[in-house]
């Protein structure tokens, strides 16, 4: 198992840019695809991006293509999320996910383990 930290949220201006950062802690952590979930308020948790367990193949979510980048770092042992060109609409609590199943996925309910969130603010 592993445990997840988010970091690197706040506050920022529509088209600004904010890094986000998971730390995990345990000793699999490159057995397990990583992803990024974000949940506004009133809406469900939605897939944003996700990551292989070396980091070769990354997907993302429609409304953040282009503009998202997700990268991971194994030997920290962390996750990171580039978010540039930030819209209101992605105003939301992020959080980082693992998944140690075979299959690829986006649901949320297939992830194995959660941070606890970090806010992301996006004025407009």
């Amino acid at each position: 198992q592993v445990q997840l930290l988010e970091s690197g949220g706040g506050l920022v201006q529509t088209g600004g840019s904010l890094r986000l950062s998971c730390a995990a802690s345990g000793r699999t952590f490159s057995d397990y695809d990583m992803g990024w979930f974000r949940q506004a308020p009133g809406k469900k948790r939605e897939f944003v991006a996700r990551i292989s367990r070396s980091g070769g193949s990354t997907l993302y979510a429609d409304s953040v293509k282009g503009r998202f980048t997700i990268s991971r770092d194994n030997a920290k042992n962390t996750v990171y999320l580039q978010m540039n060109s930030l819209k209101p609409e992605d105003t939301a609590v992020y959080y980082c996910a693992a998944d140690y199943g075979v299959v690829v996925t986006t649901s949320p309910s297939m992830y194995n383990y959660w941070g606890q969130g970090t806010q992301v603010t996006v004025s407009s």
